[in-house]
């Protein structure tokens, strides 16, 4: 569950810019503090370039929580993914993201931006910000997602 303490860092590429501005705007209304990783504009982007910046971030212990946007949420997701310390999951609503953080201590969140309405983003980001991760059983799995464990 993330503390109001904790700076979120969310980005983008041009598919998911309008949705991250709104998205951002949400968060901070809930105490939250945001790095921006980008993109800026709608301009066409590759979203890798935005996404291990990012990415990186989390793995290394530097940001807690990362939201990630595209078209799908599916390309974002492989990038992050890419990164031993990060655990991606590409969610669409609520439930989605309640179950990601309860049983797989997801810390990213990827969403499809062309595939989610304002509200749905909004309540999945809610959700993913608020849920603990559940722990005991799920503890060991999640230990194995790492290569190597």
């Amino acid at each position: 569950m993330a503390e109001k303490s904790e700076i979120i860092a969310i980005g983008c590429d041009h598919a998911g810019y309008r949705l991250k501005e709104y998205l951002k705007n949400k968060i901070s209304e809930w105490g939250f503090e945001i790095a921006d990783f980008g993109t800026f504009s709608e301009e066409s982007v590759d979203y890798p370039d935005m996404i291990h910046p990012l990415a990186k971030a989390v793995d290394s212990g530097g940001r807690k929580w990362g939201i990630i946007l595209c078209g799908s949420g599916n390309g974002v997701a492989m990038v992050a993914n890419k990164y031993p310390g990060v655990r991606a999951a590409l969610c669409w609503n609520r439930e989605i993201a309640l179950l990601a953080r309860q049983h797989n201590n997801a810390n990213i969140l990827a969403l499809p931006a062309r595939f989610i309405s304002d509200e749905e983003a909004e309540q999945t980001v809610k959700a993913f910000l608020e849920t603990p991760f559940e722990g005991g059983r799920h503890e060991r799995r999640v230990k194995k997602i790492a290569p190597g464990n």
